[in-house]
């Protein structure tokens, strides 16, 4: 399996590029959208009445990844199953829209039968992100008021699994 590119590449908010060319032929998006790596957006009970809501807020405005926001969503999903059963409904609250494309240019032998250099740049698709504004709510928590410790832990094991600060707020 091929490696993910690093983060930094993709982490600031830019303008997202759609293609335009003076040929209509070559006005598309090459390779369509990914495969999404999030499984569900909502775990636990959710038809039930909670009287206390946590937010996991983003400090910094940033796109987020699908496979680190999978990631968090799986290890708080499994502390509060094994902590408090069914008892809460957690969901996740940003979708990944923005492609994410890499241009690969090879080097070495045999490079000049498989790199295009920058005449067709305009890349395959390789993943997808959230684009998270700042203070932007990532995930929410619906819990009793007796399970606030618990679910505090919750996120905050979350936030370790996302590229940016976050912040827990009760309310």
């Amino acid at each position: 399996m091929a490696r993910l590119r690093k983060f930094s590449a993709y982490q600031n908010l830019e303008r997202p590029y759609t293609r335009i060319s003076k040929y209509t032929k070559q006005n598309y998006v090459r390779g369509g959208f990914p495969h999404m790596k999030i499984v569900r957006f909502d775990m636990g009970t959710a038809n039930k009445e909670y009287d206390t809501t946590l937010k996991l807020n983003v400090q910094r405005a940033m796109n987020i990844r699908q496979e680190s926001l999978e990631s968090a969503r799986v290890v708080s999903n499994r502390y509060l199953e094994k902590t408090l059963g069914k008892n809460f409904h957690l969901r996740l609250k940003v979708y990944p829209f923005h492609v994410l494309r890499e241009n690969p240019l090879a080097s070495g032998a045999g490079a000049d039968r498989m790199s295009t250099g920058m005449k067709m740049s305009y890349g395959k698709t390789i993943g997808c992100a959230a684009r998270m504004k700042e203070g932007q709510t990532a995930f929410e928590l619906r819990i009793e008021k007796k399970d606030l410790k618990a679910a505090r832990e919750a996120l905050e094991r979350a936030a370790t699994k996302l590229p940016c600060s976050c912040k827990v707020v009760v309310s």
